[in-house]
């Protein structure tokens, strides 16, 4: 009991000490030229390159104890270091480097009748809490985007990750110090014990926003404990509809695509809508490249007509994030009622349409209340990567404070800014 009390009391005063320290480091890193920052990233990833060899084997301690631990194949196809990923971080730190510094920009700003100028500067946010999964990439990336965007990071990876993730903050390490930024700019938490995220996310002293990466049911747990604003995503049920005026060839590459490229993210294709009116078509062929690919098919009644082999699809399999190769299946009368079914059972995260009628895609894009809305392409694409970011820290579905794959610029905010010139209020 004793030893209880004595471990909770260290882990209290470990994470006093971390968001202390990142609460300093974060005046600093704050008002830190973009050479300096930029300087840092590009050593970081020429750290990782030439470290590519002890990441490895630090990931493959983590890959035996997840097989040996029974970690589900989704978890550890996410946990799985390869020399291309190692290139692929070491290549999205280069292009954060590469972006603009949206630190300091100061927009909008106007005369007012009082003789006052009046705009907006952009400012780091402070101190961002980062909790998350398997992931360990995410260690390298959030590492970046908090750098860039002049902010202090805590990053608390999961514990069957912890050989990766203090492998690659050794690299981390190398890149501050290479620049002069202090080491607390990027601290990574080195116990796995649960309580660290307890105190994380109550840190309201120290830490200024707390963002969630894994599991629908950790991301729960932050949400209802944090006392700290938080960035997030629940789920990531994503649809594909495919219009009854869709190009057959784009339908069927976009839908297989959107399925198939990867079965374990939060942007992958869970729900197929299928307007009436070409599902006679479409569906016979993509039940055949489905199948082919090992891919579950659950259906609703009109799509077992076409498809007997289906199974029978339940109401839960509509709200279902598989992560798998399951894929359901739903004939809809229209573009209206597919709207209806996302706006019923998604999650707000991507939603598609695959149509050659320019007003129904308008309509889709307008009216489908979701963080990334496509036309004719694969949800596959909803990535910071892919939209130009560099990397992301998460990808959030609220509106506020940012949406979507949140990137530098997600991890800003604006404050009002007056010049005058010995101005008073009459």
């Amino acid at each position: 009991m004793n030893t209880n009390v004595e471990t909770t009391n260290a882990i209290s005063h470990y994470m006093t000490t971390v968001g202390q320290c990142a609460r300093a480091a974060s005046r600093i890193i704050g008002r830190a030229e973009t050479r300096v920052k930029d300087a840092a990233l590009l050593a970081i990833a020429e750290a990782l390159e030439a470290a590519t060899e002890a990441l490895l084997a630090a990931n493959r301690l983590d890959m035996d104890a997840g097989q040996t631990n029974g970690l589900e194949p989704a978890l550890l196809d996410r946990l799985e270091l390869t020399p291309k990923g190692i290139k692929t971080m070491a290549q999205g730190l280069r292009e954060i480097a590469a972006q603009t510094d949206p630190v300091g920009e100061i927009t909008d700003l106007k005369y007012r009748p009082s003789g006052i100028q009046v705009g907006r500067m952009r400012v780091p946010l402070g101190v961002i809490g980062i909790i998350y999964e398997s992931r360990p990439n995410v260690t390298a990336d959030a590492a970046a985007l908090c750098l860039k965007s002049g902010n202090a990071a805590i990053l608390r990876g999961g514990s069957e990750a912890l050989h990766s993730n203090q492998a690659i903050a050794a690299c981390i390490q190398h890149g501050l110090a290479a620049a002069g930024l202090p080491a607390d700019a990027v601290q990574v938490i080195e116990t796995a014990d649960r309580a660290a995220v307890g105190e994380l996310i109550r840190m309201a002293e120290y830490v200024d926003v707390i963002v969630p990466r894994g599991g629908k049911s950790l991301i729960e747990r932050i949400s209802r404990e944090a006392r700290v604003p938080v960035i997030k995503h629940l789920d990531g049920v994503c649809h594909v509809y495919i219009d009854d005026r869709a190009d057959m060839d784009k339908a069927v590459t976009v839908a297989y695509n959107a399925k198939t490229q990867r079965y374990g993210t939060c942007n992958t294709m869970e729900t197929l809508l299928v307007a009436d009116g070409i599902a006679e078509r479409v569906l016979p062929v993509l039940g055949e490249r489905y199948r082919a690919a090992g891919v579950e098919l659950r259906g609703c009644s009109k799509t077992r007509d076409l498809l007997p082999e289906v199974k029978i699809a339940t109401e839960e399999d509509w709200y279902a994030e598989y992560l798998a190769p399951i894929l359901a299946i739903r004939v809809v009368k229209d573009m209206d009622e597919a709207m209806d079914h996302i706006a019923t059972y998604g999650s707000a995260h991507t939603d598609a349409i695959i149509t050659e009628d320019y007003s129904r895609a308008r309509r889709f894009l307008r009216e489908v209340d979701s963080s990334s809305v496509m036309v004719n392409a694969s949800t596959r694409f909803a990535d910071g990567g892919e939209y130009g970011l560099g990397a992301e820290v998460g990808i959030s579905t609220d509106k506020l404070h940012a949406r979507g794959p949140v990137g530098v610029e997600g991890l800003t905010t604006q404050k009002f800014v007056v010049l005058g010139d010995g101005h008073i209020r009459q």
